[in-house]
């Protein structure tokens, strides 16, 4: 499937402006604009995310805000995954119990501890999803970036678990690591890079300028 025309603009299903700036970045030189949730001018419910996987939440925001605005939609899912915690915290990466990212890091810890002790494999996963105004997917990507945990939190970059995920290509936590250096290797940068072939090979199927 391709996307129709005349599409040229884009739904990001986000209201931070910060990811919406990374994407126009990665996705500069195609033919459409991006539009964030704020943009609209009206708000839309967000959509309970309910699935087990992020594959399968990403499609649910994407396929929801894609029939509320009438516009094509891309939406993402992301989250930390420490094979240790048999995948936790996975898909509630963003709901772990603590007011901020340092309390999500110590819970991390204390389930490690818990177990036994602090090294395990880990990773960060973001699945991203396009849907058509009509909720069709029209198509998916996913982008992975394999590390381990750090025996303690290093760097004050990043945010969220980047000071906990050691990347040994890097030899160093993401937190320690220049914006630059990350979006090069990020599952989120290698999902969306993903996304950015497939919307451009369809802009030249369907002649868009």
């Amino acid at each position: 499937m391709t996307l129709a025309v005349p599409v040229r603009q884009l739904l990001v299903a986000t209201g931070n402006r910060g990811k919406l700036r990374e994407l126009s970045a990665l996705f500069e030189g195609l033919p459409f604009e991006l539009l964030s949730l704020t943009d609209l001018g009206t708000d839309i419910p967000a959509p309970e995310e309910t699935g087990a996987t992020f594959a399968e939440n990403a499609r649910l925001k994407a396929v929801a805000y894609a029939r509320a605005a009438g516009l094509p939609c891309l939406a993402d899912d992301s989250g930390f995954v420490v094979a240790a915690l048999d995948g936790r915290p996975g898909v509630l990466s963003a709901r772990v119990p603590g007011d901020d990212d340092a309390a999500r890091v110590q819970w991390v810890y204390r389930e490690l501890d818990a177990r036994g002790g602090r090294k395990s494999a880990a990773a960060f996963v973001c699945a991203m999803a396009l849907a058509a105004p009509d909720g069709s997917i029209l198509h998916e990507t996913e982008g992975r970036v394999d590390g381990e945990i750090a025996p303690e939190p290093r760097g004050d970059g990043g945010f969220g678990y980047d000071p906990i995920f050691f990347y040994p290509p890097a030899g160093r936590t993401f937190a320690e690591m220049s914006r630059d250096e990350k979006a090069a290797v990020s599952h989120r940068g290698v999902a969306a890079r993903a996304m950015r072939e497939w919307l451009a090979a369809s802009a030249r199927a369907n002649d868009v300028r």
